[in-house]
């Protein structure tokens, strides 16, 4: 099989990863699929902070989504709050203590050594052929792509230079261009539409 080697490596250095952030967290009381909510949380934009894109982002049910929210919110890491223009709508912020959990977990510190001793093109190489390995993964499997909302589609610098989601029609504030959202479409979607 081609994806054997592949395989390999990934399910390798997740471990590794899991491992030293699973250390961390034992003092802090806090479960690895905790972590990974507080983690997406920190970098969707206002569009995708909401228990439903959570659980499309982690690939989970929303009964474990919804008592891993419950716990955090718990614990005072996250903060529920209603829409503005639709009060069904609960959208997921992060609290002061929820951003240094991120900031105390992510990126593992065993990641960091690794990548500190990398050279310049090898960190640039790694980085080209993961994000292609995903995006792969994600056009054969018909996955969200939960990308970056500048490289969206739907992201448009008008001509003063703000930016708007055409999809919604909103104009997007600073924060909203470099975090992820769960209705991110690649441009060359485009065609394909």
């Amino acid at each position: 099989m081609l994806s054997e080697p592949i395989y390999e490596y990934l399910e390798r250095i997740a471990n590794l990863l899991r491992t030293d952030t699973r250390k961390l967290s034992v003092g802090r009381g806090l479960q690895p699929v905790q972590l990974e909510a507080l983690r997406y949380l920190s970098h969707c934009n206002r569009y995708s902070n909401t228990p439903a894109a959570v659980t499309d982002y982690l690939g989970l049910t929303k009964g474990t989504v919804s008592q891993t929210l419950g716990v955090l919110e718990m614990a005072g890491l996250v903060e529920k709050r209603p829409d503005l223009k639709d009060r069904r709508v609960i959208h997921l912020v992060l609290t002061e203590a929820g951003r240094q959990a991120v900031r105390d977990f992510f990126p593992p510190g065993n990641l960091e050594s690794a990548v500190e001793i990398m050279s310049a093109e090898e960190r640039a190489s790694a980085v080209a052929a993961l994000d292609s390995l995903l995006q792969a993964l994600q056009k054969s499997n018909q996955l969200k792509t939960f990308g970056v909302c500048k490289t969206c589609r739907y992201h448009k610098i008008e001509e003063d230079d703000a930016r708007r989601c055409t999809l919604t029609g909103e104009q997007l504030q600073g924060e909203d261009i470099d975090s992820i959202c769960r209705e991110h479409q690649p441009p060359s979607s485009a065609a394909a539409s």
